[in-house]
């Protein structure tokens, strides 16, 4: 979507939102698969209910953006501008075991940071890619913890975490451990990561979300898919539940695979497997 009315681009200065036409959602996503339209840059949070103001009184369709790492995001020209928060200077700020957060800072940059301020707690999320706000929201977690279990409040748009909200901020209840201990376990999960995941491919995480009692990861390697593949889309040789742009992927080619491989598991184990990535279909 183009932003055409001069109202609407008139009015952003003034609001400090930064517009950028035509950007490329491939590269704004870990997966490196998406479509163009025009981004809002939100460079200062007092501007959002203006902004979103601004855009439902003109009838430009939005949706937020964080981090990009758990999306899948369909081609060509997308039917709704992006609108996303330009992460503040500082973004974590710490008084004794609290961190308060900016949603749109870093994940690993933040778990590092209050690592060597001696909380830690967070050491499984070193590897997750994408924004502490994203990682909120799916309740990210890893290696016996979770993003949730230190959370202390929150401060978003709305009420709830539906679709259309955006988060604003967190505040983090971390546990006071010794730097070096905190790096020894950063150590040890990278270790597992690396040995099991396939870093440094273009991927969204996991693909599915485990079913009750099961591992969608272990039921896709039973059935023998690791390498099946729509075009560049593929599923890792390294874990299942992974799906990589091991090329120039469309968003078509991945939904395919998607699609292929739960059928093939609906048949094999009679379980209906939920997407755990978000997609965003044109």
């Amino acid at each position: 979507m183009r932003i055409e009315d001069p109202k609407v681009v008139a009015a952003l200065p003034e609001l400090n939102v930064e517009l950028r036409r035509a950007a490329s959602l491939a590269e704004l996503t870990s997966l490196a698969i998406g479509g163009t339209t025009d981004l809002l840059r939100i460079q200062k949070q007092e501007s959002i209910l203006g902004l979103l103001s601004l855009l439902d009184s003109h009838g430009v369709g939005h949706r937020f953006l964080g981090g990009g790492s758990n999306l899948l995001v369909g081609d060509g020209e997308l039917p709704w501008v992006v609108v996303q928060l330009a992460s503040p200077d500082p973004d974590i700020v710490l008084e004794g075991n609290f961190a308060d957060v900016d949603a749109a800072a870093d994940l690993g940059r933040t778990v590092t940071y209050c690592a060597k301020h001696d909380l830690g707690g967070m050491e499984g999320l070193i590897g997750v890619p994408g924004t502490v706000g994203g990682a909120l929201r799916m309740n990210a977690g890893a290696y016996g913890m979770q993003i949730g279990s230190y959370v202390r409040e929150v401060k978003y748009r709305h009420t709830s975490f539906a679709p259309d909200d955006m988060m604003l901020a967190v505040k983090l209840e971390l546990p006071s451990k010794p730097y070096k201990e905190i790096l020894q376990g950063i150590r040890i999960c990278n270790e597992k990561r690396r040995s099991s995941q396939p870093l440094g491919q273009k991927s969204a995480g996991c693909i599915f979300k485990n079913p009750p009692g099961a591992s969608a990861g272990r039921m896709i390697d039973e059935l023998g898919l690791k390498g099946l593949n729509v075009g560049d889309a593929r599923v890792s040789d390294r874990h299942a539940n992974f799906f990589v742009n091991a090329g120039k992927a469309s968003a078509q080619d991945m939904l395919a695979l998607i699609a292929d491989v739960r059928g093939r598991v609906r048949s094999a184990f009679s379980v209906e497997l939920e997407h755990e990535v978000v997609i965003w279909n044109a």
